[in-house]
């Protein structure tokens, strides 16, 4: 070996997907598995919380976590309320302090950075000190979803607005070698899709819904279809004669809208910003079936993440790593 050769920096740059991100935890498994380590870890949103527990060293008891974690179990950790966004996510976070991360960023076993984004100036931060916790809190706070918080007197919301897949950060960190996974590949439209699919997901969400405060259900539910009213106004009263017989589908719920929003923007950038910035390999679970709220689900997530990490063991491979 040359003298002045050496063993490149891998980063990995964990990205924004709410639910879908507990698939980020199949990918780790594979990369270890495979004897792929990476010396920096970043993320956004979701991608912040797993990669804080992987660079704390608790992969393994977050992942026995999330295989144990039902839907009721979601229900608990949620605190709802109107002021700044359904959720608080206080609970949330104290939970993960009590069990998994509760040190400073300083401290982790690997250098981990979190991006979120202040509300005020439209900035992108890059939170690399202080509270584990209080980076991650500040990285998932999904505009709707959970509050923004304040943090070294900044106002912050979830990362993914600015960088959903934080491959620059990765690189400003030193990785010579940047792995992203990203989550939202395949899943424009998905969650505003025909009648069936929207009666699907309305029975995976009944059960939180039933937590929600008196009067918050009627705001996240179907809003009342426009079309119906222009029916009225005309005389028609079966939609399914202007449709050649097909029934009409229902207006998506707040959630769905608000989330597909999200999913359409998050895209978009992860494009832009992986275009001018792109990393050496992308991994990009299959994840279209899951909505916002299915963080139940980890079970599947996770072997999504399994089955696209190791699709991409011959890339990695190619570039000596492994």
């Amino acid at each position: 070996m040359h003298p002045t050769s050496r063993k490149p920096v891998i980063g990995l740059a964990l990205g924004s997907g709410s639910a879908r991100g507990w698939a980020h935890v199949g990918v780790l498994k594979v990369l270890r598995d495979a004897g792929i380590h990476p010396d920096i870890i970043c993320g956004t949103s979701i991608g912040a919380l797993v990669g804080a527990a992987y660079a704390a060293g608790e992969l393994d008891r977050f992942e026995q976590w999330l295989l144990r974690l039902k839907l009721r179990d979601v229900v608990t950790l949620m605190d709802f309320h109107l002021n700044g966004g359904m959720l608080k996510g206080e609970r949330l976070m104290a939970f993960f302090r009590r069990h998994f991360m509760d040190c400073p960023i300083e401290d982790l076993e690997l250098p981990f950075a979190a991006v979120a984004t202040d509300l005020h100036t439209g900035q992108e931060i890059w939170l690399k000190e202080g509270s584990t916790t209080d980076a991650v809190r500040a990285s998932i706070a999904l505009p709707g979803l959970f509050s923004p918080v304040w943090n070294q007197g900044r106002l912050l919301v979830d990362g993914g607005l600015v960088n959903p897949v934080p491959v620059s950060l990765a690189r400003a960190m030193g990785a010579d070698i940047v792995l992203a996974v990203d989550l939202n590949s395949d899943i424009l439209g998905r969650h505003v899709g025909p009648p069936v699919q929207q009666k699907v997901r309305s029975s995976v969400g009944s059960a939180w819904r039933a937590r929600l405060p008196s009067g918050l259900n009627s705001l996240l539910g179907n809003p009342v279809r426009a079309d119906a009213d222009s029916a009225a106004a005309t005389g028609i009263t079966d939609a399914s004669e202007t449709a050649g017989n097909l029934p009409a589908a229902p207006t998506p719920s707040m959630i769905d809208i608000v989330s597909a929003s999200i999913n359409i923007m998050q895209v978009r950038i992860t494009r832009s910003r992986m275009a001018g910035d792109p990393a050496d390999v992308v991994i990009a679970p299959k994840l279209a079936s899951l909505g916002l709220m299915d963080f139940h689900r980890a079970e599947y997530a996770m072997e999504q993440g399994i089955h696209a990490a190791q699709a991409s063991l011959p890339t990695l491979q190619r570039l000596g790593l492994g």
